[in-house]
């Protein structure tokens, strides 16, 4: 089949303009579709937690996001209990509070400075896979649908996801939480803490600054749970706001108010054929811990040089195959973590919610607890399976470390390609050859004697200790065709 376009992305929020990025980045064409405006200047997500900022990183755009937002360097919530992210091992040792619309214009800016093709209110309605590729209905605003032959076929076009109805995808789950408020409003008076949360066991309230003067609200209360299609009040909002956190700020004018329920819903396969699923049209979950967006925006880091990969014709038999294998646990843990805090937060009874806080505050109190939950907030835990007998980094997300050359680790992963590394006289001479364009080979700054193999999204693929360079060779020879194909042909 001759194709118009590698790849046809449905879906231009957070998820398809990341992947659309990383495919333009490794010179596969592609197009994105997205049936809404480019700009509604509404949004739901406001959280960046610190793995994605890494992920932003590494492709030169995170200090572009950061000056929108306002770091939040430690979290109040449950009366007086405090998780301090401070100590993080990252560049970013915090939680980004931003309007998802600024993270989708940074991407959407990155994506189209790298030639993908982003056409908004536009949409795919529907699709037929064949053997060699997707034959993809599109339609324009006002206009009569037309075919685009494409490659594949990616749905990152959310929790009603036309590509995955398309696909008659199972999409099982349940409800966990009905009519929760969401209001931008602006205060008359800011609260002592940049991020007020707080639960009572009968209402539940946050508040959190987008840093340009609105303010994104959010408040449940349990004895009033009207229908979504109910009218929202600033009075109602402002009355669980007291009852949560003993004042509401003095909120007013809103420019936006809505209701929400919360379900947790994941597909059984990210992969059908030639089509993927990706972000919210794979998984959904509670809000709590404002892991959504940074989970699905995770999701394209882990699929897209893949899919490049197998676009282009170096990829390893299964490769592709990996993105299901590696995402959809995460997608589970994210599902059931966030559903624990939901519950904990917003479920328990009144009676026990003292007893509660005193818990969660002894808790915030131990160092170890305080890593451990810092850690999974913030994604800098998350890593995926090794082979039985690997070394214990493989697998794991690979570290900010210095380079010879005065750069940054992420900043040489802005090529988007594998990195080959290792400290001064560690690494053979020509230990990545015939890999050109593919792998390129890094001296850290410090002393080590183990060499590692990172992906392009910043996992280490393969590590192993140096035993001597007669010994190093084979193995990395073995690791570069296990990940990156068959060298290509001298000369």
């Amino acid at each position: 089949m001759t194709v118009d376009v590698d790849v046809a992305v449905a879906g231009a929020g957070p998820t398809g303009l990341m992947l659309a990025g990383d495919l333009a980045r490794a010179g596969v064409s592609c197009a994105v579709f997205e049936r809404h405006p480019e700009r509604s200047g509404l949004t739901r997500a406001f959280a960046v937690h610190a793995r994605t900022l890494e992920q932003l990183d590494a492709r030169g755009v995170a200090d572009q996001l950061v000056a929108t937002g306002t770091p939040i360097l430690a979290a109040r919530f449950l009366a007086g209990a405090r998780l301090d992210l401070s100590r993080l091992p990252s560049r970013f040792p915090y939680v980004l509070i931003t309007p998802q619309y600024e993270t989708e214009r940074v991407l959407a800016g990155r994506a189209r400075s790298l030639g993908a093709d982003i056409r908004y209110r536009t949409e795919v309605t529907g699709f037929a896979q064949t053997p060699d590729g997707v034959e993809v209905m599109v339609r324009a605003d006002g206009q009569p649908e037309h075919l685009v032959r494409a490659g594949y076929l990616v749905g990152a076009d959310g929790m009603h996801s036309t590509v995955r109805h398309a696909l008659g995808m199972p999409f099982p789950g349940q409800p966990v939480v009905r009519s929760v408020m969401l209001a931008d409003v602006r205060l008359s008076q800011p609260p002592p803490d940049t991020l007020a949360m707080n639960a009572t066991g009968e209402a539940f309230a946050l508040i959190a600054p987008f840093g340009d003067g609105w303010y994104r609200v959010i408040a449940w209360h349990r004895r009033n749970q009207p229908p979504e299609d109910a009218p929202v009040s600033v009075d109602e909002i402002a009355d669980v706001a007291r009852e949560a956190l003993g004042a509401d700020y003095g909120l007013h004018d809103p420019r936006w108010m809505s209701r929400f329920h919360s379900e947790e819903r994941q597909v059984p396969r990210y992969r059908d054929g030639r089509v993927l699923l990706a972000g919210d049209a794979a998984h959904v979950h509670s809000p709590a811990g404002g892991q959504g967006m940074n989970t699905s925006i995770q999701d394209a880091a882990n699929l897209g040089w893949k899919l490049a990969a197998t676009v282009t014709g170096w990829a390893p038999d299964g490769l592709l195959d990996t993105y299901h294998a590696e995402r959809y646990p995460v997608g589970r843990q994210v599902i059931r973590a966030s559903g624990t805090l939901l519950r904990i937060g917003l479920t328990v009874p009144p009676a026990l919610a003292a007893p509660r806080n005193l818990l969660a505050s002894a808790a915030t109190r131990i160092p170890v607890t305080t890593r451990l939950l810092a850690g999974a907030l913030s994604g800098l835990r998350i890593s995926y399976p090794a082979p039985r007998g690997a070394h214990p980094l493989t697998g794991r997300r690979v570290a900010d470390l210095p380079l010879a050359d005065g750069r940054r680790l992420y900043q040489a992963l802005r090529c988007g390609r594998f990195l080959l590394a290792g400290a001064a006289g560690v690494l053979p001479d020509g230990a990545a050859a015939g890999y050109a364009g593919r792998v390129d080979t890094v001296e850290v700054a410090r002393p080590s004697g183990t060499v590692a193999l990172i992906r392009p999204d910043a996992y280490i693929a393969w590590a192993q200790k140096a035993q001597g360079t007669g010994d190093r060779a084979p193995q990395i020879r073995d690791a570069l065709a296990r990940w990156c194909g068959s060298q290509a042909p001298a000369g």
